[in-house]
């Protein structure tokens, strides 16, 4: 029985998934969509909305945060220079799903993540 035991985990263990992750999650602040499968795009939403949250409000301390999930100095830079002033007044709902259909070689669900 798997009772309440939330969460995909893509056939990797945790240190795989985060760093699948922190590098969906850079990706997508440097080119601000990217194409990945649809299960991908559903479980990197919560990542990437919660660090353009913290990147809303520009301090010493939330730039040293962020830098602790992403580890990428430029994407760190225009997450709190361009992306984060961009959101100041909404509360949340930074991006957007697209779904693509599937793919071609396995019948993957694709869908694209992109900021709005």
């Amino acid at each position: 029985m798997r009772h309440r035991k939330a969460g995909r985990k893509f056939g990797r263990d945790w240190q795989e998934r985060k760093a699948m992750f922190r590098q969906q999650a850079i990706s997508l602040i440097l080119n601000e969509r990217i194409t990945t499968t649809e299960a991908k795009a559903k479980s990197l939403r919560p990542v990437v909305e919660k660090l353009i949250t913290i990147a809303r409000e520009d301090s010493p301390f939330h730039r040293k945060l962020v830098l602790d999930r992403l580890v990428h100095k430029v994407a760190r830079d225009k997450l709190f220079d361009i992306v984060g002033p961009r959101y100041e007044g909404q509360n949340g709902g930074y991006t957007r799903i697209y779904k693509l259909g599937t793919r071609r070689g396995d019948g993957a669900d694709m869908a694209m993540i992109e900021l709005i």
